[in-house]
Order: C-alpha cells, then sequence, then structure tokens
C-alpha cells in the first residue's frame, strides 16, 4: 500500500518556489488540494527563493571522473558533505536542463550532480573497443559506477526522459542507493517484449522518430540533421515552450559528442528488439522485464502541456509502494519540465526528501 498518495495541480505561471518553511502559505494562498503526513526535510531553506526561468545559462566549469566503461563530464554544484542529489537528463537535451534548479538546490545545502549520459557533451567512453550501447540498464550501470567513483553511498535521483527511466531503475533495482525519487512521467521502465505490443494508431504516430530510427535512413537523417531534428522534438514535446535559439544551442552543443548518433540509435532499436544488447546486462533486462514495484520515497509529475507520448498517472501510480504523490505543473509546461518550470522541480526535489 502507499502511504501517501496524492494528485496535485500546481500552476506554474502563479506559483513560485518559496522554500519549505514559506510551502503552507503558498498552498493556501493558490487554494493547492494536496496533503502529506512525511517529515519535514533537514534541510534549511533559503529565504523566499524565487527562480526566474532563464537565468541561469552555464555550469561554469564542469568535472570528469572515470567511472565504469566511461570517463564521465558532470556539473557539481553545493556543499561537498551535503546531501547528494543527482540529476538525469534525457534525450535530445543534456544538462542545461537542470541549469535553473541545480543553484536552488545547492543553496539549500544539497551536493548536486549533473552528469552527462553516455553519448552527450564531455562524456566519453575509456576504450575504443567498447560497445556503443544504448540499452536502458547500462545507463543505470553507469550512473551506480558514477556514486561509486564520488563515493556517493545514497543520492535523491531525479529526472525526466530518458533520465526518469534511469531514475526509474536505480529505485527499482537498487534501492539502497536512492534515498528518494522524483520522476517526470512516472513509471518509464520498460522491455523488448512490452514493445512488441502494437499501439492504437495516434499513439504509434508520436512514436514516429522511433521507427524512422530503425532504418538505416533514419540513422543517417539524424547524423546529418541532428541539430534540427532535435530542435523538431523540443518543438513537438513543449508546444508552449517559446525557447530562444541560444538555449536550445547550449544543449544542442552536446549532441556533437562522437558516440551520440550510435548511442541514440542504439537506444531505440534495442527497445523495438531490432538490435541486441550485451549478454552481461542480461540479467537486470529479465528483472526489469517483469516491471518491479518501486519503493523508494516518490513524487512523480507532469506538465500539462507534454506533446511527448506519456501515460497517465493512473496507469503507473500502483508502481509505487512508499509515500508517493503526482503533481501536475499548469501553465503550459511541456516535456522539459525541469528546465521550463524550474522551481516546481526543485520543490519536488526538496519535498521528496522529507517523506
Amino acid at each position: 500500500m502507499n502511504p501517501i498518495k496524492t494528485s496535485e495541480e500546481i500552476n506554474y505561471t502563479r506559483r513560485r518556489f518559496l522554500g519549505i518553511a514559506a510551502t503552507s502559505i503558498a498552498a493556501a494562498e493558490l487554494g493547492m488540494i494536496a496533503s502529506t503526513d512525511g517529515q519535514s526535510s533537514n534541510i534549511t531553506p533559503a529565504d523566499a527563493t524565487t527562480i526566474k526561468r532563464g537565468t541561469n545559462t552555464s555550469f561554469g566549469s564542469l568535472k570528469q571522473i572515470d567511472a565504469g566503461l566511461l570517463n564521465i563530464g558532470y556539473a557539481e554544484a553545493g556543499p561537498a558533505d551535503g546531501p547528494a542529489v543527482i540529476l538525469l537528463h534525457g534525450w535530445p537535451y543534456d544538462i542545461h536542463s537542470y541549469v535553473d534548479v541545480t543553484p536552488v538546490l545547492a543553496s539549500e545545502g544539497y551536493r548536486v550532480i549533473v552528469p552527462y549520459l553516455r553519448g552527450y557533451g564531455a562524456t566519453r567512453f575509456l576504450s575504443s573497443e567498447a560497445v556503443r550501447n544504448g540499452q536502458q540498464s547500462v545507463v543505470a550501470v553507469d550512473i551506480i559506477a558514477l556514486m561509486d567513483a564520488l563515493k556517493i553511498k545514497k543520492a535523491i535521483i531525479g529526472g525526466f526522459d530518458w533520465g526518469a527511466r534511469t531514475a526509474d531503475i536505480i529505485a527499482a533495482l537498487w534501492p539502497e542507493r536512492c534515498k528518494a525519487l522524483v520522476s517526470v512521467s512516472g513509471y518509464l521502465i520498460g522491455s523488448q517484449e512490452s514493445n512488441k505490443m502494437p499501439l492504437p494508431p495516434k499513439a504509434e504516430l508520436a512514436w514516429w522518430y522511433q521507427y524512422y530510427f530503425a532504418t538505416e535512413r533514419g540513422r543517417a537523417g539524424y547524423g546529418k540533421y541532428r541539430h534540427d531534428f532535435a530542435k523538431l522534438i523540443w518543438q513537438i514535446a513543449s508546444p508552449k515552450w517559446n525557447f530562444d535559439d541560444a538555449t536550445f544551442d547550449r544543449s544542442a552543443a552536446s549532441f556533437n559528442n562522437p558516440d551520440h548518433v550510435s548511442i541514440v540509435i542504439h537506444n531505440y532499436r534495442w527497445r523495438l528488439g531490432l538490435a541486441e544488447g550485451e549478454a552481461e546486462y542480461d540479467d537486470l533486462e529479465k528483472r526489469l522485464a517483469k516491471s518491479p514495484v518501486i519503493s523508494v520515497p516518490t513524487i512523480t509529475m507532469e506538465g500539462d502541456a507534454n506533446g511527448a507520448p506519456h501515460a497517465e498517472a493512473s496507469a503507473y501510480a500502483g508502481k509505487f509502494s512508499d509515500k508517493y504523490a503526482h503533481r501536475i505543473i499548469k501553465g503550459g509546461v511541456g516535456h522539459n519540465l525541469p528546465q521550463e518550470a524550474p522551481e516546481a522541480f526543485a520543490k519536488a526535489i526538496v519535498d521528496v526528501d522529507g517523506y
């Protein structure tokens, strides 16, 4: 059973992240219908913190560390001895999805780690012989290796798109490493077997790029036009987000990674059973194919204008067995929720820490 199961609607255009101490005031003023009985966070919030979307454009200098098969590029902010938060991006996005979230969490005392996933930005394979594998379990293994390299025993993990799936997998398979979870679009763990099931035509249409990537024309097209392709996905997935060219270009630079196209194409082909994974991850995939329940405190989120394929919260609420809440972020918020609504995402991280 779920000790907490609430559904919340938050109007992003009106609400500002005021810190834990002011949460009850904000809720009363906005008529937010939700309640939780989780314990308050031990983190002391900043006073009346307000995030203006797009205020920050850079993380400053990045760090690199060898972890597993990779040399991972990552941003870090906040005190080194603070509670760890790991924030994971999706496709076709990068660490800049958290450029406004990170400084707020750092100011509240968290140690925030924002890594480039394999195939993005400054992250590189240590060996030229390594398989450029994008299957779901291997991305989670990368993050566990990063935690080991950074000597992080347990972290709050948040993500969207590929990042949410990766966070879900870590919470499901390594709950001892995940203190709590914030997952945009909820439960995203899948399997090759479940992906064999055909969808209604309208739903299949939303996955057009996946089928395009299944062809050699699609691989060549993405390689040649990845900048324009990614921008189109941004526009479709967040139809009400009027991002400017500079915002997009900061993220698009990460797609110039030499392994980017190979990782993306393998990821989508693997999902459809058109590309094999690596045998060493078979046991993990077998466990994931059983759709394991997630047993850590969780907040799932959805923007009210998400143009990317996503399920209704009622379809996955039962996959979370600990304290749980679902939040709908209103005001034209699309798929890239952390960048479009950084206040709401940062607040979810702080709130779930108190569950």
